[in-house]
């Protein structure tokens, strides 16, 4: 058995892999951290393609350990009833392997590898949606968990006054999909799909996802056969999520995003003040990404937090590019802003 990882150093850069050669690129840009998972429906990004098999995830757990990085297994949905025999296999195959945190969300997941595997330390998933210091004391209290991931709801001080009342580490989402949706509550997909975010990974799964031409020239998106989003010709179409389709309505015939305009996360200007606010970790978001957003991403968040760790101020790379809809904001962390 190897030695713990030490997960004391504030800063901690949370990087996402998607895929193996991703997990490589992500450690080799300076990752202090990566997280993956499984080909299955035990993590909440069980797309084709993506993922790791169990030999992919053993050759990868030995890649990030030699240069000093850190894996996190996502085991982050939630078991349908009769079928947590995939989760069991999955936390056992995780302590074999020796990844050094399970990312976790349903309470049964929790207990299990709680009970099972108590040397495999636990941190729980924004998919649980736990965003007060009572909710975080419980499962710290009953299963031993050891870091928080926020839901993206919560201010600065809002932060800060939370973590003065939880005895674990927190993790925020620093950059990638703004994420507003109930944070892995989230049942749109399974009303046109039949698949669930929560229970089977899947938001929007591809197999459900059509292009169809309008007689303009313009395209429509459409998921379960039905219109998510029109684009105009001179429009870049994007993936067909119901959160983040345009409608029309009696007040707004003409269409308008009524849950939430596509748009990222980019909290590269308030890294300090988070810092400041107790945050220990910050992930960035993009699983479903390629190797050069990986790289790109994480190579300028890894100089980012270093200077900050210096007391420097840091040299913001421009990252907008690579936004959702070329558009970047600070959400919530600064304050609410409710449509």
């Amino acid at each position: 058995m190897n030695a713990p990882a030490d997960f004391s150093q504030a800063g901690e850069l949370v990087c996402p892999a998607g895929t193996p050669a991703a997990l490589r690129t992500a450690v080799d840009a300076g990752a202090d951290t990566v997280y993956c998972g499984f080909q299955d429906a035990t993590n909440a990004r069980n797309f084709p393609g993506l993922n790791f098999t169990l030999p992919e995830l053993e050759a990868s757990v030995a890649y990030a350990h030699a240069r000093g990085a850190k894996v996190l297994l996502a085991l982050n949905t939630y078991p349908p009833a009769g079928k947590f025999d995939l989760w069991r296999a999955a936390a056992a195959n995780a302590a074999r392997l020796q990844v050094d945190a399970c990312i976790v969300a349903d309470m049964g997941v929790a207990r299990h590898i709680a009970t099972e595997h108590p040397g495999l330390r636990l941190h729980l998933s924004v998919q649980a949606a736990a965003s007060s210091p009572e909710a975080i004391r419980y499962y710290c209290q009953h299963f031993g968990v050891k870091r928080v991931v926020l839901p993206r709801i919560l201010t600065i001080p809002e932060i800060r006054a939370i973590k003065q009342e939880i005895p674990c580490e927190i993790e925020t989402f620093i950059f990638g999909n703004h994420g507003l949706m109930v944070e892995g509550r989230c049942s749109l997909t399974s009303w046109l799909t039949g698949e669930s975010t929560n229970m089977d990974g899947v938001c929007s799964p591809a197999g459900k996802v059509t292009y169809e031409e309008d007689a303009n020239g313009g395209l429509r998106s459409c998921l379960g056969g039905f219109t998510i989003d029109r684009f105009a010709p001179d429009e870049t179409a994007g993936y067909p999520t119901i959160c983040k389709g345009r409608y029309a309505a009696p007040h707004r015939p003409e269409g308008y995003y009524a849950f939430e305009e596509p748009v990222s996360l980019n909290l590269a200007r308030l890294l300090p003040d988070l810092m400041g606010a107790g945050v220990h970790a910050f992930k960035i978001e993009g699983r479903q990404r390629s190797k050069s957003y990986v790289r790109k991403v994480v190579g300028a968040f890894r100089a980012a937090v270093d200077a900050v760790r210096a007391g420097a101020t840091p040299d913001l790379a421009d990252l907008v590019a690579l936004t959702e809809g070329q558009k970047e904001t600070q959400g919530a962390f600064q304050t609410k802003k409710w449509r």
